[in-house]
């Protein structure tokens, strides 16, 4: 009987302190899974509702444009072209007209990663069409005062001889905000400057010489002074602000301040791109980082009725039309697409003599 007592008090002793252990690792489990599961669930309520702030403010920025031919592009598997317009005519500036402060065209390789980026100089003569037709011979970055985006992207393409498949615009006001939501830009000011603010005051931004980081209008200022090179190099150091933006909203310590970033282009930008053809676009870049390509024009300049122009020469705009229809399957590489190739223009210039 004794023996049996014994043998119940251990069996009883055992499941005690069976179930003490049982539970005592569970609370363990518990205790690793619920932070884990919380922070899981704030990850996917921010990305829902960071996917939701995207979807909204893209929706509210979109507005087509008429176009000759349909645009029929997938860009998960195409190569597709952006133009895009940065204009001077901000809510606080209120100049009552606009024209484009920055043209930049790029095209981006989904399959190679590659992007491609030239600066149009905003004081290019050329030829501005609208609605198909030659309106005038001006300064390029008058068309978007004739017939605003379409008159734009008709002159580019007549330009550069390549088609644009979409286009993004911006104010001035979402490139200061989308810098500072982002918490500023790695940039190497290449001269100590001191420039004017966004509203047109002399004086009030300065940089020294050397590699840090710029808010907005501080990036701004490098970004449109004329004082330290010429219109060409402005457009260099554009496409420059351009990667670090690109760099700095890809960075992973960037992702909270997105949904800022976010809200400061919903406001102030104006494209054709769907939200589904962001994300496809978007999607390419998360399976691999980008190679970045700058071509820069070969240049003069004159004096046309009192005004200061800048000519393209036509043999540089010939040879970086060739790199970016290459680049759009458009035309087969040739020599000029061997590597250690270098351009050199013959200078004829059209217009300047």
């Amino acid at each position: 009987m004794a023996k049996k007592q014994r043998e119940s008090s251990t069996r009883s002793e055992y499941r005690r302190n069976g179930k003490r252990k049982k539970t005592k690792a569970q609370k363990i489990i518990l205790a690793i899974l619920i932070p884990i599961m919380a922070i899981l669930l704030i990850v996917a309520i921010f990305a829902a509702k960071l996917f939701a702030e995207a979807q909204s403010a893209v929706e509210d920025s979109y507005h087509s444009i008429e176009r000759e031919s349909e645009i029929n592009v997938d860009p998960i598997e195409d190569t597709v072209s952006v133009l895009i317009m940065g204009v001077d005519d901000t809510e606080s500036r209120n100049l009552g007209s606009a024209r484009t402060d920055a043209l930049i065209y790029l095209t981006i390789d989904p399959n190679n990663h590659e992007i491609n980026m030239v600066s149009i100089p905003r004081d290019t003569y050329t030829e501005i069409i609208n609605d198909g037709d030659l309106y005038r011979r001006n300064k390029i970055n008058s068309a978007y005062e004739v017939g605003q985006e379409k008159a734009v992207i008709e002159t580019v393409e007549n330009l550069l001889n390549v088609p644009i498949h979409y286009y993004a615009t911006f104010n001035f006001d979402s490139f200061l905000e989308i810098i500072d939501a982002l918490g500023g830009i790695e940039m190497d000011v290449p001269v100590t400057i001191s420039e004017q603010n966004s509203d047109g005051q002399m004086g009030k931004i300065h940089l020294e010489e050397g590699y840090q980081t710029l808010n907005g209008e501080q990036a701004l200022a490098l970004a449109r002074t004329r004082k330290i090179d010429n219109d060409v190099k402005r457009g260099e150091r554009q496409q420059l602000i351009i990667q670090a933006i690109v760099k700095k909203a890809l960075s992973m310590g960037s992702i909270p301040k997105l949904s800022a970033a976010i809200e400061a282009v919903g406001s102030n930008m104006r494209t054709d791109l769907r939200f589904t053809e962001m994300l496809n676009i978007a999607q390419s870049g998360l399976e691999g980082s980008y190679t970045f390509n700058s071509h820069i024009f070969e240049w003069t300049d004159f004096t046309f009725n009192g005004a200061s122009m800048v000519e393209l020469y036509p043999d540089s705009v010939e040879y970086i039309s060739h790199k970016l229809r290459v680049a759009l399957d458009l035309e087969a590489a040739d020599e000029r697409d061997a590597e250690g190739y270098e351009f050199t223009s013959n200078r004829i210039a059209e217009y300047a003599y």
